[in-house]
């Protein structure tokens, strides 16, 4: 049965229904692109598992039925969703590979396509595709559009996109550093420009999404030059469980050391590393900041080794850039967290960084975000980042060309 607040159809104008769709959950949004404004919005949870559920507008949860997939999940929110009120549907894909440097509309080849990056990103493309499958099922009238994750960076210059193997595995495979959260950097670098009333052309910014998933990127005029994020999204900082950087040995090591195949010590790498395998407590960084207060020493590792990877990170992302003009922090923890932001510009006072500790742990409110000290050096803010928004809007561009 339909709880209180979710049985209504979401009836709503000439909107775009926007599908990210994660390894165990997916995310839905109605958006009429050109007010940014949002009619109706959800969430599914533990997708897979017994405790599988789907909260709508902030209602209460409803449980979905035991080891629901994605595919149950998005046909109970096509129930509530009228197909004549749709201009497109927009799908956040996260691996483009080499093929797609930018927003497609999608047909059977696009999907082929999609399906062959899929060893690029197993735990996010497949999912990708089983939300572009059900809503083109649903809506088969409707346009659906692809916007990739790997877009934005695909400009980079071979000297940031390269590895040091032999090149004919670039040839190959494809094998070199994508990057990703494309739209997310892209969103708030434009966002960044506004706030600092100057083009985006002509600005050299570095952002950092810093979520469960964490990446930098360097942006020169608009255009992403570097970011930490690789061949696949393990790569670079440390996140909730994912171990960022490590000896490319680490595999043989341990394999030889434990016994371990290669898949299940990427497995490890992927799901039980970053703030959950340091602190052995959690991959939420509110969790652990709560514990930390505590006295919760590996807590407090945790915290340490995020802040201090994170303070390298953005230090080299600057080789790509003439100079800084803004640093901006977004995703959960970017956007929540103060002591993370604080830690961590701590450890940029050779950029001349300084915190204004009110303005920070009001998340910058006060001042448009920033969240340094008119004396600072170094111009920092935080920016709320809207990717749902950017796949809207990229999703009625390509679906009436």
């Amino acid at each position: 049965m339909v709880r209180t607040g979710l049985g209504q159809r979401l009836m709503t104008a000439r909107n775009v229904l926007v599908i990210n769709c994660g390894s165990s959950s997916l995310k839905f949004a109605l958006i009429e692109p050109s007010s940014a404004r949002v009619s109706h919005h959800g969430l599914a949870e533990r997708l897979g598992t017994p405790e599988a559920s789907l909260t709508i507008d902030g209602s209460a949860s409803e449980a979905l039925d035991a080891n629901a997939d994605h595919g149950v999940a998005l046909n109970r929110i096509f129930e509530r969703v009228e197909s004549d009120a749709l201009t497109a549907v927009g799908h956040r894909v996260v691996h483009g590979g080499e093929r797609f440097s930018e927003s497609v509309l999608v047909n059977d080849e696009v999907v082929q396509r999609i399906e062959a990056c899929s060893p690029l990103a197993p735990l996010h493309n497949p999912a990708n595709l089983q939300g572009i499958a059900a809503a083109r099922a649903r809506f088969p009238e409707v346009p659906q559009v692809a916007v990739f994750d790997t877009a934005f960076h695909h400009r980079m210059p071979a000297k940031a996109y390269q590895y040091a193997v032999p090149y004919e595995w670039y040839e190959r495979y494809g094998l070199r550093r994508y990057g990703f959260h494309g739209t997310s950097h892209g969103y708030v670098a434009e966002r960044a420009a506004a706030l600092l009333g100057r083009p985006l052309g002509e600005l050299m910014l570095i952002t950092a999404h810093l979520g469960n998933g964490c990446s930098a990127c360097a942006i020169s005029g608009g255009q992403s030059v570097d970011t930490t994020m690789g061949l696949t999204p393990l790569e670079g900082l440390v996140m909730g469980t994912r171990s960022g950087d490590v000896d490319p040995n680490l595999h043989q090591f341990v394999a030889g050391q434990s016994g371990l195949g290669l898949t299940q010590i990427s497995e490890i790498l992927n799901k039980k590393s970053g703030l959950l395998g340091l602190s052995g407590e959690s991959n939420d960084m509110r969790a652990l900041l709560e514990a930390r207060a505590r006295g919760n020493a590996r807590a407090a590792l945790a915290i340490d080794v995020f802040c201090y990877r994170l303070a390298k990170a953005l230090l080299a992302l600057g080789a790509g850039l003439e100079r800084i003009d803004a640093l901006v922090f977004t995703g959960g923890i970017g956007e929540h967290a103060a002591p993370i932001r604080a830690q961590t510009l701590a450890q940029l006072r050779i950029l001349g960084a300084e915190v204004d500790s009110a303005l920070n742990d009001d998340h910058g409110r006060a001042e448009n975000g920033r969240i340094t000290t008119t004396s600072s050096r170094l111009l920092a803010f935080v920016i709320p980042t809207n990717e749902e928004l950017v796949i809207a809007r990229e999703a009625v561009r390509f679906s009436s060309e």
